[in-house]
């Protein structure tokens, strides 16, 4: 029998003492790296803001109820009716300022999108022209919701000036507020005949516009119409340079009060909840009803962003209808939450007819 011996010279045992010391520093400061590094990602995660909002279900009102101490529709000046049930307008929250684990854990929870923040913070506007923009937005559509509603009940409307073009050929002799009449020999009853009536005019012809201010008599304006240089203007028809709105005439007051909210998609239930109010019974059925969409004063209803988000919280808010803006129709009915029937609604006649039906407890006309 052999055995094999191992000899270790002290020579060996210095060397093999370098290696181990060699291996031991570059492990520590493998480690060390690997440490600067992870606290390093942390904190850029935690910290560092991503080019991107993340996109989520709002808040919901019912625009039936209160807000605060005060009805979120209240009429002064004529009578109103009870009302039961919801019509809940809907919202998306913009969540901006985002890291990027927050960013993350926000898209990974499946009740948030991301978004482009560009898109809803242009670089070229500040932040308070922005929360203005969105601002206007909601009260015009607070307006036109009132028009759309008092027209649909039979209310008689007027034409108003909301904006005039600096320098246009009506600035310095029409204002914001004068009531339009007649314009170019034809009766203004709505903004689409003002466009009508200046039709056959070119640049350089005069016109009269007969118009009212305040509660002073009528007054004729005689106005040489200008050339539209505006982008995309029709240069070669005349240029009076006002935008007309429709407003109802009547001897009431219709105040809506929603503080912190934007944009103008809430015109639509805005609407319905005018005509509920000033109506006898439920317009609703006492149903929970949600919905959103644009509306304009001819009733008209046009399409939103959003609207996945939207139906989200009106499920959970307890809704059971969702009424949908047609061009939003195909894109709600792949993402509606179990239990949400939806109605498809192009115009204010589709969404009344959808209230009938649920009175009568029938199902609206689907998307």
């Amino acid at each position: 029998m052999s055995w094999l011996w191992s000899v270790r010279t002290p020579g060996h045992i210095a060397k093999s003492e370098h290696v181990r010391c060699r291996l031991v520093n570059r492990r520590t400061w493998t480690l060390l790296t690997s440490v600067v590094l992870v606290v390093a990602f942390g904190l850029l995660g935690a910290f560092a803001r991503v080019p991107f909002v993340a996109l989520g279900p709002g808040p919901t009102y019912d625009t039936l109820g209160l807000e605060g101490d005060h009805p979120v529709i209240g009429v002064e000046g004529h009578e109103t009716y009870p009302t039961a049930g919801h019509l809940n307008m809907t919202t998306v929250s913009v969540t901006d300022q985002l890291s990027l684990f927050g960013a993350l854990g926000l898209w990974v929870s499946g009740r948030y999108a991301l978004a482009p923040r560009d898109v809803y913070f242009p670089p070229n506007k500040s932040e308070q022209q922005i929360e203005q923009e969105n601002t206007e937005a909601f009260n015009d559509s607070q307006t036109t919701a009132e028009t759309a509603a008092l027209r649909f009940l039979g209310y008689p409307h007027k034409v108003l000036i909301g904006q005039i073009v600096k320098g246009s050929p009506a600035d310095g002799t029409l204002e914001p507020g004068d009531r339009l009449l007649n314009a170019n020999g034809k009766p203004v009853t709505d903004a689409a005949s003002l466009k009508a009536a200046l039709a056959g005019t070119k640049p350089g012809d005069r016109v009269e516009i007969r118009y009212q201010r305040a509660d002073q008599p009528e007054q004729v304006a005689s106005v040489q119409l200008g050339s539209n240089d505006q982008p995309g203007g029709d240069q070669s028809q005349g240029f009076l340079g006002v935008a007309a709105t429709e407003r109802p005439d009547v001897p009431f007051e219709i105040k809506i009060s929603l503080a912190d909210v934007g944009g103008p998609s809430a015109g639509l239930m805005f609407t319905l909840a005018i005509i509920d109010k000033l109506t006898p019974g439920e317009l609703n059925g006492g149903k929970f009803v949600a919905g959103t969409g644009e509306i304009d004063p001819a009733g008209n209803v046009g399409p939103i962003g959003g609207i996945p988000f939207k139906m989200i919280k009106a499920k959970e808010a307890g809704a059971t209808t969702f009424l949908v803006p047609a061009e939003n129709c195909a894109e709600a009915k792949s993402q509606a939450p179990d239990g949400l029937q939806l109605a498809r609604v192009a115009h204010l006649v589709d969404a009344t007819k959808a209230m009938e039906a649920l009175r009568a407890n029938q199902p609206p006309a689907a998307c």
